[in-house]
């Protein structure tokens, strides 16, 4: 189970994410032919984009994944209504978001405003929520090589695409927008051809708004829940660009931002690969068996992001060819360690997505937001950038690890997780490697073998007793 577990998270629990963590592959070359005024007005419109993404789908994939589990002889009946109903939504969102882009998009880029919108909303209009319904049926159904063979193309045509556009044809931060449209319309159309013509899900546009509503009453309060992730991801650069912080400035925390986002990317990879796992395990009664695959995956993630933390500084040195640029790297620490939060956050409210009980979501996710935005208002302009890193890791270790103490978590779980044992794990492990980043490379190693060895302990320990389960 452990061997399905890394197997499918690296498979297909990835692919929706692979592009950003392929970009990793490509730092050495295109950073010579970028600014931080370059990686300033990509991070803006990467903020509000992932701020508003969450309307997308309005929560419904919630529905589309229970259907499958508790609906199985005519999931596919729901589906396509709900296909039907975001193929005319989405052409809604789109105007939302180009109307959005045109407000923020900063005076340096204005003459490339129309053309941003433009590949921003284009693959949305064209195919709608197809990616989502191919990539949620092909992990339900726990058939990674299906996503398998997508991946590896269009995570390579990316890095073809990004170093042909951005240091060949020189076109700076628009090299990444052309990128990510030509990318998308050919992902989406591929899920096209596989969603309607091979599984034979095609949208019901006169759907049943009966369904349709009892659909929404389960997914739009889960809205700020999503909402607030995304906030915790974007409300940083939206901030300093409220309080008119320099584009420059903002280039520099979005490119250590980014080396978060490919964990961010790592960890809602490992959602979608454990997400059946732990469905599977709930269905049967088996929560000891749930709870103990993710504490296997909070030690992946502490051996992880404090390993990538450690070498930080020589990865940045190594792959970052800026000087300016290179020096983030002590933000990158606190972001990426801040990552740690996700299975924690799994074991809090998985079961109560199974369960359906997400009115209570909000307190958890949504306040988070919330606080990140307040914080980042109130503290950026008086001490700049550090304060967006350390503001992340507070609000995420929070939306990490208050689910433990809601009644409704209490109620519909029945093990314990010890979560304020996992957290101060967390912080320890922040502040050690934090102190440590700057120690010789040799006693770096001497370090990372040591690690090794504990987590190999650990790993060994977990699989003896998930066999026994």
């Amino acid at each position: 189970m452990l061997r399905k577990l890394f197997s499918h998270t690296a498979i297909y629990g990835l692919a929706p994410y692979i592009p950003k963590i392929f970009g990793f592959v490509t730092l050495p070359i295109i950073t010579r032919d970028l600014t931080s005024f370059d990686y300033g007005i990509a991070g803006l419109i990467g903020a509000y984009a992932g701020a508003l993404s969450v309307f997308n789908t309005l929560g419904l994939r919630l529905v589309v994944v229970n259907a499958f589990y508790h609906y199985r002889s005519q999931f596919k009946w729901l589906w396509r209504q709900v296909y039907g109903f975001l193929s005319i939504w989405v052409w809604v969102f789109a105007i939302l978001i180009s109307t959005v882009f045109y407000f923020v998009i900063p005076e340096e880029a204005g003459d490339n405003t129309f053309l941003i919108i433009a590949l921003n909303a284009i693959p949305l209009v064209f195919f709608g929520p197809v990616v989502m319904l191919g990539t949620t049926y092909y992990q339900l159904n726990q058939q990674p090589i299906q996503i398998a063979g997508r991946t590896v193309v269009f995570s390579l045509m990316t890095i073809a695409l990004n170093i042909y556009l951005i240091s060949v044809q020189k076109l700076g931060y628009m090299g990444w927008f052309w990128t990510d449209c030509i990318v998308g319309m050919l992902q989406n159309a591929s899920f096209w051809y596989a969603v309607n013509v091979k599984l034979r899900i095609t949208p019901i546009f006169n759907f049943k708004w009966r369904v349709i509503k009892r659909s929404l009453r389960v997914s739009l309060p889960v809205i700020p829940h999503y909402y607030a992730t995304y906030l915790l991801n974007s409300s940083d650069r939206m901030v300093m660009d409220w309080v008119k912080m320099p584009t420059e400035q903002i280039g520099r925390y979005n490119l250590a931002a980014n080396f978060g986002n490919y964990f961010n990317s790592v960890s809602m990879a490992s959602g979608f690969a454990v997400g059946p796992m732990l469905n599977s395990n709930f269905k049967n009664g088996r929560d000891v068996e749930a709870r103990n695959l993710l504490w296997v995956l909070q030690v992946a993630f502490f051996i992880g992001t404090f390993l990538f933390s450690l070498w930080s500084k020589e990865i940045f040195f190594f792959l970052i060819q800026n000087d300016v640029l290179r020096e983030t790297y002590p933000l990158a620490i606190i972001i990426v360690m801040s990552y740690n939060y996700r299975p924690m956050y799994l074991g809090a409210n998985a079961k109560l997505f199974f369960v359906e009980k997400t009115n209570v979501l909000w307190r958890v996710t949504f306040v988070a937001g919330v606080l990140n935005v307040f914080l980042n208002l109130v503290f950026i302009p008086l001490y700049g950038i550090i304060v967006a890193a350390v503001t992340t890791f507070i609000c995420y270790m929070y939306m990490g690890y208050v689910g433990f103490f809601l009644d409704a978590h209490k109620l519909n779980n029945s093990v314990r997780y010890y979560p304020l044992a996992w957290l101060c794990g967390t912080i320890g492990l922040t502040a050690l490697v934090y102190a440590l980043v700057e120690i010789h490379p040799i006693f770096k190693l001497f370090v990372t073998f040591t690690v090794a060895l504990i987590g190999l302990g650990f790993y060994k320990k977990f699989q003896t007793e998930l066999n026994r389960s």
